[in-house]
């Protein structure tokens, strides 16, 4: 398989027949009309953990997340099953054959995002998506990292990436600069050998970077996520929102593309059930449960942290590592 190929391939699996209309395709998954250092996600007082997400068909998509994105399936019941990698669970899903699949219109999840440790990685797993003839619904080039957009087998949507390193991020006035351009897959796939695709499995380092999800309202979501939950704001555009801790670009997304004035999410449909943030430092996580005490949001006690209920049913978790 030479670079060529490859690159006609994705571009075939991304339904394109060029990179701009990719880049055009990823735009529209982060909602634009217009067209280095990934493990500084998990060094910030705050990062993703994990996600849970309930699922209709649990074989078809264990398997799915196991085949395509790479991870060890470590656990697996007629109940659900966990996925992770190096040890660590990233993925959990809950069986729930008698649900209905969630409408993109409502609040949930728009997309988990699997940050790759390196950009070799990334490559090698666009090898493995190609030769494996995965769907592709999209990649670009973000400025701060390198992205690719599909969709598991019931809709819920993924992004894998790499980050370029923190140094070429560029702030200004608290916003950090991000675009959706055109990704150089020939220079991409120049780091590792296309004739022979060698991702196996996830790598170790590989971690959920960050969460997009879908909300009713913009300032609604911002004053639960920013005001109430601590996340601070990186940037801000066409109905979208950005934060994350210790000046990452963003371990949470927020938009009202498809959602805006949606309602109460459905615990009986398929989708995100709960999503995790993580603080190695116990006076931290004390602090946040104060915060969160203080806002007059329900919050539940849990063996590890508590649990915060967003305003459309999403729950977050916030736990000790």
């Amino acid at each position: 398989m030479t670079i060529d190929f490859t690159r006609r391939t994705l571009l075939h699996l991304a339904g394109a027949t060029s990179l701009a209309m990719a880049a055009a395709a990823a735009a529209r998954a982060e909602g634009n009309p217009q067209g280095g250092g990934p493990t500084y996600a998990s060094r910030t007082p705050m990062r993703v953990g994990m996600v849970t997400l309930r699922v209709k068909n649990l074989d078809t998509v264990a398997d799915y997340y196991r085949d395509v994105i790479g991870l060890t399936v470590m656990e697996r019941s007629a109940a659900g099953a966990k996925l992770g990698t190096g040890g660590i669970t990233l993925l959990v899903l809950e069986a729930r054959p008698d649900a209905a699949i969630e409408s993109r219109s409502a609040a949930g999840l728009y997309h988990t995002a699997f940050l790759m440790p390196t950009r070799k990685d990334l490559a090698r797993w666009l090898v493995h998506a190609a030769s494996h003839r995965v769907k592709l619904s999209g990649f670009a080039d973000h400025l701060v990292s390198e992205s690719v957009y599909l969709d598991d087998p019931e809709g819920n949507g993924i992004e894998v990436y790499a980050d370029r390193d923190p140094s070429q991020w560029q702030w200004s006035e608290g916003s950090v600069k991000m675009a959706t351009d055109e990704l150089n897959i020939p220079d991409l796939l120049s780091l590792t050998n296309t004739r022979v695709p060698d991702y196996a499995k996830a790598p170790d380092g590989m971690r959920v970077g960050h969460m997009h999800l879908r909300v009713g309202d913009l300032a609604e979501a911002e004053r639960f996520y920013h005001g109430t939950v601590g996340l601070d704001p990186t940037r801000k555009r066409n109905g979208a929102a950005f934060l994350s801790s210790g000046r990452y670009h963003h371990h949470l997304g927020m938009n009202v593309w498809q959602s805006q004035g949606a309602g109460q999410r459905d615990d009986s449909t398929t989708g995100l059930a709960w999503f995790s943030l993580v603080m190695a430092k116990q006076e931290l996580l004390a602090a946040q449960e104060d915060r969160l005490r203080k806002s007059g949001v329900k919050v539940t006690a849990l063996a590890d942290g508590v649990e915060a209920i967003d305003p459309w049913g999403t729950r977050v978790r916030l736990l000790k590592v």
